[in-house]
């Protein structure tokens, strides 16, 4: 029972947390004190939907660099949120440089249960295109993920067939196949909102596109900055 109630009230200072949206996972954990920092953390964890993507350098990156690929991730970011559906946010790859995140929603890209594109989002996604094809040397992440309903069996597979139909699509527009480096579904394991209410299951059924730093772009930005451009 008792571990029960305190459950109990770590979720509620999770929801309690979750609406102070300037406020760093960090800071939201530390809250919480020593003994319930690890629950919380991983249902902060599990609702955050903070993926993070590419692959991590021998090297450090210096603060030039990062510099000068954080400029060109926020001219990306701008050129991507002129397109219509598309929510934009800013994100951290595995060497801590700034990254976009583009999330499309089973509203705009799927039918329930489906991983063909709708017309609206062909439109959109060949708008999007236009983005990728002036940033050739950011690679990319597609990501499907469904709600909780059904099964794995069923929410898998379909989860990366709608990340594949993206990746297709964008192909057809023109995008290099070569710019896309990672293509999976997640099926139900990464929500971003609660299976409990339509609203929340509509969030879940997402597809995300990632733009992170290739390792040309930061070898090349590492070689302007004056930095070490050795990758163990």
């Amino acid at each position: 029972m008792k571990a029960n109630k305190f459950s109990i009230c770590a979720l509620c200072a999770l929801l309690l947390l979750g609406s102070c949206s300037n406020m760093s996972n960090t800071a939201k954990g530390g809250l919480i004190g020593a003994g319930g920092g690890a629950l919380l953390g991983g249902l902060i964890g599990k609702f955050a939907g903070n993926t993070v993507v590419g692959a991590a350098v021998g090297t450090a990156v210096g603060t030039g660099a990062g510099v000068l690929i954080g400029k060109k991730m926020d001219k990306a970011k701008a050129e991507a949120a002129k397109v219509q559906n598309a929510q934009v946010e800013e994100v951290k790859d595995k060497n801590g440089l700034k990254a976009v995140k583009v999330t499309f929603d089973s509203g705009i890209l799927f039918a329930t249960n489906k991983a063909d594109l709708s017309s609206a989002a062909k439109t959109s996604l060949a708008k999007f295109a236009e983005v990728l094809k002036k940033n050739t040397d950011m690679d990319i992440a597609i990501y499907g993920h469904t709600d909780s309903t059904g099964t794995d069996a069923i929410n898998d597979p379909l989860s990366l067939r709608r990340a594949q139909s993206v990746e297709g699509y964008l192909s057809t527009c023109g995008v290099t196949s070569t710019q896309f480096k990672d293509v999976l579904g997640k099926g139900s394991k990464e929500p971003v909102a609660s299976n409990a209410t339509a609203a929340g299951r509509t969030k879940n059924r997402r597809v995300e596109v990632y733009l992170y730093a290739s390792e040309e772009m930061i070898q090349a930005a590492q070689k302007e900055a004056g930095e070490n451009t050795g990758v163990q």
